[in-house]
């Protein structure tokens, strides 16, 4: 098993456009726990869009970990795409009702919900990565870098468990193993918390790292 970091770069361009979030219901019985790949190769059969604009973003469904490497899926389980809102009836149309195979677990996806971006003075993100940075100390100077690169104040950490231990994360591509971390941005304005949002940190946000939401 080979391991490799994401492109190491937020994007650069200032958003002038409206972002919303797709909030997709799901419904099945199980997926990989580690499903970020899987669900954006399901998807964009259906959305080639989703392959073809690295600025979307895709946060993967949550559920109940079975410590199995699954994870069962509940009546709340959902996906969210997030994107410009001008995009959004190339998407809507083609996954709503859809169903998918994410491995060997089929699911269904709901009617979408567009859901306005919310302000927040603190953002999480379940995984961010950032090329070349595999431990925590390194990993927070230069995801706090990239949050200064972008012109934004605010003050980044690695999330910890109850034990004071760095939650570190890991995605799989294909042979590949991509390593982040559990973080959290404070002490953002509205409009910066806004902003982050829509730019993410670090890469591979369409399999749902980068993606922050409020705390």
């Amino acid at each position: 098993m080979s391991l490799v970091t994401s492109p190491s770069s937020p994007a650069k361009a200032q958003p002038q456009q409206l972002v919303v979030d797709l909030r997709i219901p799901v419904r099945g019985t199980y997926l990989p726990a580690d499903h970020g790949y899987g669900l954006l190769s399901a998807m964009a059969h259906q959305v080639p869009l989703l392959h073809q604009n690295p600025e979307i973003g895709i946060l993967t469904v949550a559920g109940i970990k079975d410590k199995q490497g699954k994870i069962l899926l509940t009546p709340q389980s959902h996906l969210r795409i997030r994107l410009p809102v001008e995009q959004v009836g190339q998407v809507y149309g083609r996954l709503a009702g859809k169903s998918l195979k994410i491995g060997s677990h089929p699911i269904h996806l709901g009617i979408p919900e567009i859901l306005m971006l919310k302000s927040s003075h603190t953002l999480k993100a379940r995984i961010v990565t950032i090329k070349n940075y595999l431990e925590p100390e390194g990993f927070q100077k230069a995801a706090q870098k990239q949050l200064t690169d972008l012109g934004i104040p605010g003050v980044v950490e690695v999330l910890v468990d109850e034990n004071g231990i760095p939650l570190r994360k890991t995605l799989k591509i294909k042979q590949h193993t991509i390593v982040g971390f559990s973080t959290v941005v404070r002490h953002l304005s509205e409009e910066d918390s806004i902003r982050l949002q829509q730019v993410g940190l670090g890469g591979r946000r369409r399999m749902g790292c980068g993606f922050f939401l409020p705390e």
